[in-house]
């Protein structure tokens, strides 16, 4: 295992499986060529034309596409679409986080339509006499997706109606019990992307990556039941563990790739240096324009 493995386990998308679907003229996704023949059926919702799906235009506001979709989405969770994983959280569905989404969409559909998630990361480290540490949580081994493994400090995907900022503080206070005035001071510092299929689901999914240094006698716990354990582990460990082990859910890898680049952490002589630092912002250009 390296860091360059990690970054190509989150990169390992077949694209010539999938088809992008678009909401008028705005790419909203893709869907896979095994998968469509489900959206197929809903001649009332999509049509298929120049090698791409195309959302009915009659759904001409996001209130509109967001019913209709939801009620094709419920069909389907009915007919054992989702795998329990329904949340009734909605997403987003934009390719870019700050404009004003094209509709909503429940989260566990969203890999399977292709669109882009997004979702706030944050390293919390702490700065002690014998170096810089970072509070590692391992997630509880009742949640329904990578139970046991190591996590970032804090994330959480982002729902629609919240900015990536204040879900962060939210997700802090519910995750690992950090007070809102503390949580306000991490600061958004960069950013990581990549394209993921697991099936017949694609991500191509954007992490906002957050820092937050934590005073010395602060210990976050779990609040929610989301985080089995804390711990807090020599920044060394860290990096040790992510090169050499799987032990991190796979996209938290490259939350701390990051992290150890900035602070300095993988030498600039490294002969993978150049090719680790841009494999974290993976930006993908298919026939109908991506990025």
């Amino acid at each position: 295992m390296s860091f360059l493995d990690h970054i190509q386990r989150c990169n390992n998308a077949r694209l010539d499986e999938f088809e992008p679907w678009f909401i008028g003229a705005e790419r909203a996704g893709f869907l896979h060529r095994e998968f469509a023949p489900v959206v197929a059926e809903r001649t009332d919702l999509f049509t298929r034309r120049d090698r791409a799906w195309h959302l009915d235009a009659a759904l001409d506001t996001s209130d509109k596409r967001t019913a209709a979709l939801r009620g094709f989405l419920l069909e389907l969770r009915e007919q054992g679409h989702f795998k329990g994983l329904w949340r009734d959280e909605a997403y987003p569905v934009t390719w870019e986080f700050t404009r004003t989404p094209l509709m909503t969409m429940e989260r566990a559909a969203v890999p399977w339509f292709g669109a882009r998630a997004f979702g706030p990361h944050m390293t919390g480290y702490v700065r002690r006499k014998d170096g810089m540490h970072i509070w590692v949580p391992r997630r509880s081994y009742d949640k329904p997706t990578f139970p046991g493994e190591l996590d970032n400090t804090v994330a959480g995907g982002q729902p629609a109606g919240i900015s990536l900022h204040d879900n962060l503080i939210k997700e802090c206070a519910e995750e690992a019990a950090i007070p809102r005035e503390l949580a306000r001071q991490a600061k958004a510092v960069s950013f990581v992307s990549y394209l993921n299929q697991s099936g017949l689901q694609l991500k191509p999914d954007l992490m906002t990556c957050f820092d937050l240094e934590l005073p010395e006698d602060f210990t976050p716990y779990a609040n929610d039941g989301e985080v089995h354990s804390f711990e807090l582990w020599p920044v060394q460990r860290v990096f040790e563990t992510v090169r050499d082990s799987t032990a991190f859910k796979y996209n938290c890898n490259l939350v701390l790739i990051d992290f150890f680049v900035r602070h300095g952490l993988l030498s600039a002589d490294d002969p993978q240096f150049v090719t680790i630092v841009s494999g974290l912002k993976m930006m993908y250009t298919f026939p109908n324009g991506i990025g």
